[in-house]
């Protein structure tokens, strides 16, 4: 018997664990297993295989049953995700039930959840930016938040290295707050969006307008077809998974990569409970784990451990994470576990209509907007509020379907295609003040489906947020004016928090292990062997979509993780 359990303690001993497989997880399954580490991958949902599992993504509308619309019924079971832009009839699936993870809202928060393989990577914007030394020196510069312990220059070649592999489409555009990346070829603004860029440069040259960069694949490189991805179609149907591949997600890339190195032992329906810590060899050992299917717990050990399980179950995790030496959950020795959550605004929207350029329209499909950097606070507080947002642009033509006609009058309309005013759109992507206040924490009595206990989510939008929204309501209305745009509407959308999924912090980065959580490698301060690069590690927020920053510090993360492990040093 005593053979029996060590062979079942083999049996479950790895070189490296990596919690989660979205965008970051993703990353640090490939980076681990592609330097020879046996990883086990888990992840708390089904599996999705890229294309077999993608279940409507070559359906006409037609074909779907309710034409794109979620039943009352089925909607009601989810309530949260049903708020989120992507959540139809057509990407339902990719989607997580409310049931599935409840949790304890302190204040109103969406926690929008998509368990299964790939994770968000499957549903995400694919808006792929950079940041810059305005936005890691930012908190620095203004003295809110903690300093970063990074430089643009510490992660400019993992950029690189990301970039080069998921493919990003762009232009090299010379500016300070966006560094430029490594670019496929960009897509093409439309003639009013060439316009605005042009009256906007004419009266305020400090901002501006560019095509926005994204994670599609316009011009394959050997490497993407390595990885069996193709061409982005144009499709604009990404939410549905891309069966060409032509847009990023871990289903396409990350993992299918890691599989083949056969280094990779990956389990779904695998819900982390906590990491083990050994209080003899300070370190930790392993993680437990619930079986979603039979509700039985089983440990897993490994050298070293990369929770991606996405900013809020990273930190559920760790504070769930209870031992002796770290009675108030793993690492969090002066609690900042949890603490100093922050997000993104998207609360405002501002649209117009213009009555130039009658002679053209757009024609077929982008799979993303313009895009205008932060221009606010750059090189000096000029503003009554802290930091400052970034611009989504588009433009486009309606056809004007016929509504006073019938019989053969109306057959005459509809044969006669005929366009309206072109209509203008902008939206703000704001950045929020991580706060001490600002914070997630375990509910003392209330548990999830797996005896796990439910996160009480504290995160509300404060007097600079406002202030933030209301001058981009300005800033843009005079901008509109410049360009001749007319019939502007300002549109507070009052999304709330969590809505558009980019939380970030719980488990910051810092120089100063008592004011963050994470040294400059994404190692916990008090126990080195447990790395965090998912948006759980981020100190401040930026402006910018923070998916590729994600994973270029998960990159350079495994590089150092491995390279101590070779050295014998964790």
């Amino acid at each position: 018997m005593t053979y029996l359990a060590i062979d079942s303690i083999k049996n479950r001993t790895f070189d490296a664990i990596v919690v989660g497989t979205g965008i970051s997880g993703g990353w640090a399954a490939k980076e681990l297993t592609g330097k020879g580490l046996r990883t086990l991958v888990l992840e708390r949902g089904r599996d999705v295989k890229h294309i077999t599992d993608y279940p409507t993504t070559m359906m006409q509308p037609w074909e779907l049953e309710h034409r794109g619309q979620v039943p009352l019924a089925v909607r009601n079971e989810y309530t949260i995700a049903s708020k989120n832009y992507a959540f139809r009839e057509d990407t339902v699936h990719f989607f997580t039930k409310d049931a599935e993870q409840p949790y304890v809202q302190e204040q109103p928060y969406d926690w929008i959840k998509a368990y299964q393989v790939g994770g968000r990577s499957l549903l995400w914007g694919r808006m792929t930016q950079r940041w810059s030394d305005f936005d890691f020196g930012g908190p620095a510069r203004d003295g809110y938040a903690v300093d970063w312990p990074i430089r643009y220059a510490d992660i400019a070649p993992w950029y690189s290295y990301v970039e080069k592999f998921i493919g990003v489409s762009g232009n090299r555009d010379g500016l300070a707050q966006l560094p430029d990346g490594e670019f496929l070829p960009p897509h093409e603004m439309s003639c009013v969006e060439k316009h605005f860029r042009q009256k906007i440069g004419e009266k305020y040259p400090d901002r501006p307008m560019i095509i926005g960069r994204v994670a599609h694949l316009t011009q394959p490189k050997p490497i993407h077809l390595q990885q069996g991805r193709a061409q982005c179609q144009h499709r604009n149907l990404c939410d549905r998974g891309c069966p060409y591949g032509g847009y990023y997600s871990s289903n396409s890339s990350t993992i299918p990569w890691a599989e083949r190195t056969g280094k990779m032992t990956l389990r779904p329906h695998s819900v982390v409970h906590s990491v083990i810590y050994d209080e003899q060899r300070k370190r930790a050992v392993g993680v437990r784990v619930v079986d979603t299917q039979t509700h039985e717990m089983t440990e897993y050990y490994a050298r070293i451990i990369f929770l991606n399980a996405s900013t809020m179950n990273t930190n559920l995790i760790l504070l769930n994470s209870i031992s002796n030496r770290f009675p108030k959950g793993l690492g969090n020795d002066h609690d900042v576990l949890g603490r100093y959550v922050a997000f993104h605004s998207y609360r405002g929207r501002i649209n117009a209509e213009f009555d130039g350029f009658q002679g053209f329209k757009t024609d077929g499909l982008r799979p993303n907007a313009c895009y205008m950097p932060r221009f606010r606070n750059l090189h000096k507080q000029e503003t009554d509020f802290l930091r400052g947002y970034a611009v989504a642009f588009s433009a486009g033509r309606s056809v004007i379907q016929p509504t006073d006609e019938l019989g053969a009058g109306l057959k005459e309309q509809l044969l006669a295609t005929n366009y309206g005013n072109w209509t203008v759109g902008a939206s703000m992507m704001g950045e929020t003040i991580p706060k001490e206040i600002s914070r997630v924490q375990l509910d003392p009595a209330l548990k999830d489906p797996y005896s796990i206990p439910q996160l009480r989510i504290s995160l509300a939008y404060d007097d600079n947020d406002t202030k933030m929204l209301n001058d981009f309501f300005e800033q843009l209305s005079k901008m509109y004016t410049a360009a001749g745009f007319t019939n502007i509407r300002r549109i507070d959308t009052k999304r709330t928090p969590g809505n558009e999924n980019h939380e970030m912090g719980g488990v910051r980065m810092g120089k100063d292990s008592k004011t963050s959580m994470l040294n400059r490698w994404n190692q916990l301060h008090s126990c080195s062997n447990v790395f965090v690069t998912d948006g759980a590690c981020m100190t401040s927020t930026s402006t910018q979509n923070p998916s590729l920053t994600y994973m270029a510090l998960t990159a350079r993360a495994v590089d150092y993780a491995v390279k101590q492990l070779k050295a014998q040093r964790l």
